[in-house]
């Protein structure tokens, strides 16, 4: 078939049959076919039908009514006949209120499994470019109370039958800029996270336990007070940042905008979540030592009181150590803070500004030296008396020793301290082995085979010299000094020059800490009777899972701490980029989980928060975080302090 196959289009064709109504040069097909090709001249006394069909200015629906109406109803020419025309008011009554309307085309089911569960919305067309994955919104039941809820899936539907995967679709749609939303449905997947009901400081949250009604108005939840609330977050505690959604701080109605996230710090709803113990777990520059210096000053903040068994109120003393030298700058002012920044967290009851009551305790070494250049703490030097091992005889046990030979050691010290004394020296002990008639007298008696006793004196000979008894005063006489209420007292081993001597320095004064706080009948009464928090940067190089007795013995009575952290109101304050080394039975005593950037899976994993937070942690920008505290409030995101509340460099 050719184009000659076709006939040409005639006058004679036309219905009208008068030749001066057809399609003048120019017009659109549809006004052509409209104006002109059916009914154009059905009837001459409805005005002009070429004026109808080729004004540039005529909408199609005018130019249809004049080809066909016949009676003249409908002239849309040049001449403005079209204002005859009788005016609507197309705006719509009233204003939309929310972002959509609860949906019920595939379902509307609120179950006690989450996985039953199908809460879906229509979100409007003006609205879809606001909305995101975690973003909380709140949907009313008809008697006033709300559910609170969370985006937890976007999707487009087709708003129509239709098949978008086609030739001709594609094409087109690849020849436009724009496109076309009223196209397509979008549905938000929303996950129902508890009931509020009350009104001002009398809301409180439930259980889901309703289904909210086809068609309610979905908005976002958009008060301080109802997020707050929804989330289980405490109204007054510990600042620890701001709740966010993807990134972006959430925003409120409400002065300031921002809404706070703060860690319960009082008995009024059970411990203080301090004695119960926080992990920060974080990758190189992530930000972890910036966030533990700031909520570690908000624990050292004057108003901050605990009170006490003898009914007495106490400041918290924080015992900080230090692999990097980085945490006695906290005595000092930052000069990155301006006055505006200072202000905001005033108004939001943030303690900020150098901590004055910080001092640098630095344990001496024979070979080396503290440089200590990056602050203006006060520095105490102090060395480790052989004689903690009495207690803590790990300490000389390198590493290696099996469960025969670690009873051997225990008799050899007591043995030693026995004819000694406490001012038994590392030295005299070297010297005290290498006496070959106690070999022979205990080999004899069967107390310690002769190669047992060779074993043991390896590894003790194996510690690193230069850090017990060197010429400073004993941790053991420094206790007021140590622990002071409202006072931090950091310890660097950043200046030790190995690994053993900085693992000597910290298991020995954490270790002296821990027994005193756990003793009935402590050395220390300053010790005992003061809210104690231990920060351990790089808690898994002193607290990891092993399989010889001394490590055992350490994670041992560190576990028991944890344990009785409570009671004792003594908490750990774990700093980690490797949270999967943490011993598993110290890590699971822990309540509070602050997470910042991490790459590594087996870490991701370690720290066992929810899913939809746990994908999220790789992608975290510098101060992002996720908190996971089951006892504080819902799996959150959040984003901490842009400045750093102390000097930080």
């Amino acid at each position: 078939m050719t184009l000659e196959d076709f006939t040409d289009f005639t006058d004679e064709d036309a219905d009208g049959g008068d030749g001066d109504r057809r399609p003048q040069q120019g017009s659109s097909d549809r006004n052509g076919r409209d104006g002109g090709g059916r009914d154009g001249g059905g009837a001459g006394d409805g005005g002009d039908g070429d004026d109808g069909a080729n004004d540039d200015g005529a909408n199609d629906d005018g130019a249809a009514e004049g080809g066909r109406g016949g009676a003249g109803r409908a002239d849309t020419g040049r001449d403005g006949a079209a204002d005859d025309f009788a005016t609507y008011d197309v705006e719509p009554a009233g204003t939309d209120r929310g972002l959509g309307v609860v949906s019920v085309s595939q379902g509307l089911r609120v179950a006690e499994e989450a996985e039953e569960t199908t809460l879906r919305a229509f979100v409007t067309t003006g609205n879809r470019e606001a909305v995101r994955l975690g973003k909380y919104l709140l949907v009313p039941y008809p008697d006033g109370e709300r559910l609170f809820c969370r985006i937890t899936a976007l999707e487009y539907a087709q708003e129509f039958q239709s098949d978008d995967a086609t030739e001709i679709h594609a094409r087109r749609q690849m020849r436009r800029d724009e496109f076309a939303e009223r196209d397509y449905k979008f549905m938000a997947e929303l996950e129902p996270m508890s009931v509020i009901y009350g009104t001002g400081e009398d809301l409180t949250r439930r259980m889901t336990d309703r289904v909210p009604k086809p068609g309610a108005v979905v908005e976002e939840a958009a008060d301080d007070a109802e997020i707050k609330t929804g989330l289980k977050i405490p109204d007054d505690g510990v600042f620890l940042g701001h709740l966010s959604v993807g990134g972006e701080k959430v925003r409120t109605a409400a002065k300031p905008p921002t809404v706070d996230y703060r860690v319960k710090d009082d008995y009024t709803d059970g411990d203080p979540l301090a004695f119960r113990h926080t992990l920060v777990a974080g990758g190189t520059g992530s930000g972890k030592t910036h966030a533990s210096k700031n909520l570690l000053r908000q624990y050292l903040d004057p108003d901050r009181t605990y009170p006490m068994g003898d009914g007495r109120e106490s400041r918290m003393a924080v015992v900080q150590f230090d692999p990097q030298d980085e945490y006695a700058q906290m005595h000092d002012d930052n000069p990155d803070l301006d006055a505006d920044f200072a202000r905001r967290l005033e108004r939001e009851g943030i303690a900020h500004g150098g901590h004055d009551d910080t001092v640098a305790l630095v344990p001496r070494s024979a070979n080396a030296t503290y440089p200590g250049e990056g602050h203006r703490a006060e520095r105490v030097e102090f060395t480790i008396p052989f004689s903690l091992t009495q207690e803590m005889p790990w300490l000389v046990a390198g590493s290696g020793l099996n469960d025969n030979q670690y009873p051997a050691l225990l008799t050899l010290i007591n043995r030693f301290f026995r004819d000694y004394g406490d001012s038994g020296t590392y030295s005299q002990f070297l010297s005290y082995l290498d006496d070959p008639a106690l070999k022979e007298e205990l080999h004899e008696s069967g107390r310690i085979h002769e190669a047992t006793f060779d074993a043991v004196k390896r590894r003790v000979r194996g510690v690193p010299g230069g850090i017990f008894d060197q010429d400073a005063k004993p941790i053991t006489e420094l206790d007021h000094t140590l622990v002071r209420p409202g006072g931090l007292s950091v310890v660097p081993t950043y200046h030790l020059p190995t690994s053993r001597q900085k693992e000597i320095v910290v298991l020995a004064v954490a270790g002296l800490l821990v027994d005193d706080k756990l003793s009935n009948d402590p050395e220390s009464d300053r010790i005992k009777e003061t809210p104690l928090l231990i920060g351990m940067d790089e808690a898994h190089n002193f607290l990891a899972d092993a399989d010889n007795v001394q490590a055992q013995k350490v994670v041992q009575k560190f576990t028991e701490a944890a344990k009785q952290g409570r009671k004792e109101r003594l908490g750990l304050f774990l700093i980690t980029q490797d949270p999967q080394d943490v011993a598993e039975s110290v890590f699971k005593q822990v309540n509070t989980k602050v997470v910042l950037n991490l790459g590594d899976e087996d870490a991701i994993a370690s720290v066992n928060i929810p899913s939809n937070l746990a994908g999220k942690v790789p992608y975290m920008e510098k101060g992002q975080m996720v908190v996971y505290s089951p006892d504080n409030s819902e799996p959150v995101e959040l984003i901490g302090l842009s400045e750093c509340v102390t000097r930080h460099d």
